[in-house]
């Protein structure tokens, strides 16, 4: 969202290319120091409590960046954004999978990667929609134009999701995790009166086998759910915290060390090149459409296009910061992309059975891998959107597969934590990845192509070896 609102927020704010910068860190920063923290209330308070509290903590943090009046105020409410939206990015995946059989759990997952699609598709759509319109609400001292209600209609959609799953029940898996074994049938048995029609009471199973929680520091020194825990009162948040510790023990070491390792190796790979090079593929179409309109009719690669785009440009000041308004082809470029994701969307949960997570996972690092180092060789616009086509699809591929793989690899009362800590190493990649590619791509373009490009296919080592 932020490519989109940069452009009109740097006149508003009269932003300098150092809070440009920020501002665009600031989101992934907050998705760093938010995953673990949601993983592990997710795993200890429950799935649903926590995306909820994720969704309407993005929703109003949305609403409230929307009317904020200063850099530094936008700025922050943009971190807590970030901070807020991996929870549910995190804890969605698990959700939905504990509710599924075994037998289909794999394919539904992977079928929701067409709404991560869906999505990427949806959103330059409402840009092109809500920014060029000439809207603008003004006042002494506020301001609220085009690009402000864009922000706002982003938000929207996580309060409706997060108030309607108010309405939707805790995983039963994790119920049962904590040793609620009669909540859990009750939740079974509404998922069978909703699945046939059928009464509840009809239900066969008449009670469930409490599972023996070995693991549990709460179940060690007391028959209470972990659920039941309050923060307020310190001794039950000592409990609490010394459950997480435990928790977090258990994923640094054997058996699970070994998935742990190789998750958060995949993840740091993967999001790292996507997340920076998503960001930066707009600044290259700039950059071969100046370079086109400089020298029409010759071709360059993209390392001879920033050496004579960046010289003329270098000696700018930052005292002009309304510029012109973006252009529709950055719109279009975008939506191009997003469809392009269409056909990897269906061809993973309808063919993962049949070829396996693994073969995705080698086949979308290989690919990815494969079209970094063909960066190098691009000489155009319409070579640089179609490799951004390729890289986008095989990616969002990769990561989604990822996220199905994990809610099989690890044990319920773990399965969220080590998503968030996975995510935490990917995003990590993300924020780092930005500030290097944007010091290294003017320094020595082929350095971060290199870089990426050996993180993605030296991936495919940690995939082969995970079981």
């Amino acid at each position: 969202m932020i490519s989109f609102v940069l452009p009109s927020a740097t006149c508003d704010f009269q932003m300098s290319s150092s809070d440009k910068g920020w501002l665009t860190a600031a989101p992934m920063l907050g998705m760093v120091i938010g995953s673990y923290f949601w993983g592990c209330l997710a795993d200890t308070k429950g799935r649903k409590v926590v995306l909820i509290g994720a969704l309407l903590m993005d929703g109003i943090c949305g609403l409230l960046s929307s009317i904020s009046q200063v850099y530094w105020l936008f700025m922050i409410m943009r971190f807590l954004n970030g901070f807020a939206i991996t929870g549910a990015m995190g804890i969605c995946f698990p959700y939905l999978g504990e509710f599924q059989p075994n037998k289909y759990r794999e394919t539904i997952l992977c079928w929701m990667e067409l709404f991560w699609t869906f999505g990427v598709i949806v959103l330059p759509g409402i840009a092109w929609i809500i920014i060029p319109m000439e809207f603008e609400y003004l006042t002494d001292s506020f301001k609220f134009a085009s690009w402000n209600l864009f922000v706002a209609a982003c938000a929207v959609p996580s309060i409706l999701i997060g108030l309607w799953l108010f309405f939707f029940p805790e995983s039963p898996k994790f119920l049962l995790e904590c040793g609620e074994a009669d909540a859990a049938l009750e939740v079974l048995r509404d998922m069978y009166a909703s699945n046939t029609g059928d009464d509840g009471g009809n239900f066969p199973v008449v009670s469930l086998r409490e599972k023996v929680r070995t693991m549990s520091v709460v179940s060690q020194q007391s028959a209470r759910s972990i659920r039941s825990l309050r923060i307020r009162k310190p001794k039950e948040l000592k409990l609490l915290l010394r459950e997480i510790w435990e928790q977090t023990k258990a994923l640094c070491t054997p058996p699970h060390l070994r998935y742990t390792i190789i998750t958060c190796l995949i993840q740091f790979g993967l999001t790292t090149s996507y997340y920076t090079l998503m960001i930066w593929f707009p600044e290259l179409f700039y950059r071969f459409e100046e370079f086109e309109n400089m020298h029409p009719n010759e071709k360059a690669t993209v390392c001879e296009v920033s050496s004579v785009v960046i010289t003329p440009n270098a000696t700018l000041g930052h005292t002009e910061f309304c510029g012109e308004p973006i252009a529709d082809s950055v719109f279009l470029h975008t939506l191009i992309i997003g469809l392009a994701c269409i056909p990897t969307s269906f061809w993973l949960p309808l063919c993962v059975h049949r070829l396996g997570a693994k073969f995705f996972l080698v086949f979308s690092l290989i690919v990815a891998g494969a079209v970094t180092v063909g960066l190098y060789f691009v000489d155009s616009t319409m070579t640089n959107l179609i490799l951004s086509c390729i890289f986008e699809a095989l990616t969002s591929l990769g990561i989604s597969t990822v996220y199905c793989v994990m809610v099989d690899l690890f044990p319920t009362n773990l399965r969220v934590m080590a998503a968030a800590l996975s995510l935490t190493f990917g995003r990590g990649g993300a924020l780092i990845g930005n500030l290097l590619f944007g010091f290294l791509i003017d320094l020595n373009c082929v350095v971060p192509i290199v870089l990426f490009a050996t993180m993605l296919l030296g991936n495919d080592h940690s995939v082969i070896i995970l079981e």
